[in-house]
């Protein structure tokens, strides 16, 4: 059978975009995985979720023939999908917030929630020079609408829109924007502030950080070797530890 596996982040870096493997009838993620492993170093201490054909699964899922097989890395925190008064968006364009509350705009509402989440200057002490986002659009917005739903069993909600950039966001623009209209102004307060937590926990949408002296993914917390000196070595120092501690 042939699998087709995706890599993102971090781990699209170190082994591209893509690969295409042979496996044998009733094949398992992780026998997949143990596989993949020996092939890839960099997946030796890798922290993943797997993603089939778009949908979470555990490792313990029989592969078919042209699955397709995401390894999820830690979330960060334009294809469109939309609804009746529902919105759901990955753009590499500028994020348009007048268009994201107009998209939930109806009479029926008494209220509207808008976050909007900006790129900025610093974190963790260190000065960000500019920011890179990376997503996996299609089961991206599967998950967007996902939280969508689950907003509306929770709240009586009029319109939900989520919008994500990807791609180099300059710093000080909108990065996500997220708007929920409602008869009551409590309930689009709840469900914009549920709305962006579950974004940021579960959407696969990944952010670089770039400094003047490297670069890392957040989430993954894993620094970018080729722009930060000695990373390597750290890389493969901490990797034996590892390996140590784990006999």
């Amino acid at each position: 059978m042939t699998i087709r596996v995706l890599f993102f982040a971090y781990l699209r870096e170190h082994c591209g975009r893509e690969a295409r493997v042979e496996v044998a009838e009733g094949t398992s993620i992780a026998d997949l995985w143990t596989q993949l492993r020996a092939q890839h170093p960099v997946l030796q201490d890798a922290s993943v979720r797997f993603a089939l054909n778009c949908v979470y699964v555990d490792t313990a899922e029989v592969l078919h023939d042209n699955d397709e097989l995401a390894l999820i890395p830690p979330v960060s925190g334009g294809s469109m999908a939309t609804g009746a008064h529902d919105s759901y968006l990955i753009t590499g364009a500028t994020i348009d917030v007048a268009a994201v509350l107009a998209a939930v705009t109806d009479a029926r509402a008494g209220g509207i929630a808008l976050f909007v989440g900006t790129t900025r200057d610093e974190n963790d002490g260190r000065r960000v020079v500019r920011l890179e986002y990376e997503a996996y659009e299609d089961m991206a917005i599967r998950e967007m609408r996902a939280i969508g739903a689950e907003m509306r069993q929770r709240w009586p909600l009029v319109g939900v829109a989520m919008v994500h950039r990807v791609g180099i966001v300059p710093l000080a623009e909108a990065s996500v924007a997220i708007a929920v209209s409602s008869p009551h102004r409590d309930e689009a307060f709840a469900a914009c502030r549920h709305g962006i937590d579950r974004l940021k926990a579960l959407v696969p949408i990944w952010k670089k950080e770039y400094y003047a002296d490297g670069s890392r993914w957040i989430g993954s917390c894993h620094a970018d070797a080729s722009h930060t000196p000695g990373a390597q070595a750290a890389a493969r120092q901490a990797a034996a530890h590892a390996h140590e501690g784990a006999g």
